[in-house]
């Protein structure tokens, strides 16, 4: 059996960097939901683009959010996980959202229009990891 191993946030920041695909969770009033999201980070922030008429669309942005990335390795019983949590925000057209644009823009694998962009400034930030690093 492996220990658990706390991640700094210099550890969680390295692992978000890599990765381009995480989940969103929220509470809404049919119970707690989770999302699959494209990603990019822009300093203590995910960033995520939705619908403006899915649940994302419609919470997302004035609830507080969840945001975990993992990666399992099933064969060698190890992994990682790290867990930002916050406000949810939209970001208006404007400055802010020209720079995402630009330098940071999440690309969505699905299909649609996706218009709707939202920043998850985390307040906590947290990972674990199991089995050899």
């Amino acid at each position: 059996m492996s220990d658990v191993a706390v991640l700094s946030d210099s550890q969680c920041l390295e692992l978000l960097r890599g990765e381009q695909v995480g989940r969103v969770a929220l509470c809404t009033v049919d119970g707690p939901q989770v999302f699959p999201v494209n990603f990019t980070l822009t300093d203590d922030s995910v960033v995520f683009r939705t619908t403006a008429y899915s649940v994302l669309g419609t919470h997302a942005w004035q609830s507080r959010l969840a945001f975990e990335v993992d990666q399992i390795d099933t064969e060698r019983r190890s992994g990682w996980s790290v867990v930002a949590s916050g406000p949810g925000a939209q970001v208006r057209p404007g400055p802010e959202l020209d720079d995402i644009v630009r330098t940071w823009n999440p690309d969505p694998w699905a299909g649609g229009t996706r218009p709707l962009y939202v920043r998850l400034r985390w307040d906590t930030l947290s990972g674990r990891r199991i089995g050899p690093a």
